[in-house]
């Protein structure tokens, strides 16, 4: 008789894979058996048991031993709770903006989050595929999305999924790949001296010829302008500071007044207390967003328009149409921002150093002050003149031994007659 084979125990330390068997009751009562697989391993002598979530049984082989890698590195950090969803992310998110009192960041998050959550919300993070968010970016560019919106709203998506992985414990094991849209949206818009005298020609209120002056001396950044308060300003020393936190960069700044700005300002601030913003309406009230005030401002100046949205018509005033009878047109021309470029421009044409213009208006780097391809007039024309002095030094050296001079352009292009 042959003697019954001994079963295989499983090595020891190596983990065990197995399904939960039905009690009888619920045999009795016809509960399905569950097929999915889970996994069992210890960790300082202590059991623990996790769910696959698959009926794959060489899966469950992989996380296994996934785990008890983990365990002997000392990586392995216990899941609790249900599995994160992108709406989770998004919430650990909106947390830390608030903890970080980040307040540009925090009002574009909610606008980023209404077009994010129907698609992602409610998808398990684990699940989310670059497929999902290509499916996502196309459906965005279907509805005229620019480039360059599609591109933010996929780094909030982004960062959604690094905060959760760097979370304690992680809520997410991987960050699937979100490929970014290319962007051509780089401005180029400069305001002229010319361009300036009329803007200011044109700007009747206190708060906005300040705001004038002080972007087109600085180039400051609007927020930073906006949020300028009195205690900032030093009239006896004529210095103007920027405090460390309020800046994009967070970093601190001071510049010295020119004369026409220590005027204007002294009477922005004239009857102001210490923590009184320094650009108020005429009411008192702080400045918060003049959108429709600068486009009607530079509609006035000549430069900038505003058109129709459904028939291209000009519209005056920026009302409504004549022709078709829409409404909210579309502006074209100057934005604030360009009072930003055009103060870097100013400062190298007048011959000031690049790292002085970089520190006077917070360029953090030289690579993103370049992005505006800014060359002082006076770089230009040392340029020119060192190639103009190369080209007459090569034209006065003899010429070498060996070396034919060029025949004339009549003798050298003659065709002979055929015989």
């Amino acid at each position: 008789m042959k003697p019954k084979e001994e079963k295989r125990r499983r090595q020891r330390g190596t983990g065990s894979i197995f399904r939960k068997k039905l009690s009888a009751k619920e045999r009795e009562v016809g509960v399905p058996q569950n097929k999915n697989w889970f996994i069992q391993f210890y960790r300082n002598g202590k059991r623990i048991r996790e769910g696959t979530g698959s009926p794959d049984y060489d899966a469950a082989k992989k996380l296994v031993r996934q785990r008890l890698h983990e365990v002997d590195k000392n990586e392995y950090i216990k899941r609790t709770g249900r599995p994160a969803r992108v709406r989770d992310l998004y919430d650990a998110l909106k947390l830390q903006r608030e903890v970080n009192n980040r307040e540009g960041r925090k009002r574009d998050l909610p606008g980023r989050w209404a077009h994010l959550e129907p698609e992602f919300g409610a998808t398990l993070a684990a699940e989310v595929t670059t497929d999902d968010v290509l499916r996502y970016t196309r459906a965005r560019q279907a509805k005229g999305a620019a480039n360059a919106t599609i591109n933010r709203e996929l780094a909030t998506l982004k960062r959604m999924f690094r905060l959760g992985l760097q979370s304690t414990p992680p809520r997410v094991t991987r960050v699937p790949h979100i490929p970014m849209l290319k962007e051509d949206n780089t401005r180029t818009g400069f305001v002229e001296d010319a361009d300036y005298t009329r803007l200011v020609a044109n700007a009747t209120e206190l708060w906005l010829r300040a705001f004038l002056e002080l972007a087109f001396s600085y180039g400051w950044r609007r927020s930073e302008l906006l949020g300028l308060r009195v205690r900032q300003v030093n009239l006896p020393e004529r210095t103007i500071r920027l405090d460390p936190g309020t800046t994009k960069n967070r970093e601190g700044r001071q510049v010295e007044m020119t004369g026409r700005v220590a005027e204007l300002l002294r009477e922005a601030i004239r009857g102001k207390r210490q923590d009184d913003y320094v650009l108020t309406r005429e009411g008192g009230g702080r400045v918060r967003e003049f959108r429709r005030t600068w486009q009607n401002l530079c509609e006035r100046a000549g430069l900038g328009r505003f058109e129709c949205r459904r028939c291209q018509q000009p519209v005056a005033g920026g009302g409504k149409c004549k022709h078709c009878g829409a409404t909210r047109p579309s502006y074209h021309g100057l934005i604030p921002h360009d009072m930003r470029r055009s103060a870097a421009k100013a400062l190298r044409a007048a011959g000031v150093p690049e790292s002085v213009v970089m520190a006077m208006g917070g360029w953090k780097t030289a690579a993103m002050f370049r992005r505006y391809a800014i060359v002082s007039s006076a770089d230009q024309r040392a340029a020119i003149e060192m190639l103009e002095r190369a080209r007459a030094e090569r034209a006065a050296q003899p010429a070498s031994s060996g070396t034919s001079t060029l025949r004339p352009i009549e003798a050298s292009t003659r065709v002979s007659k055929p015989n």
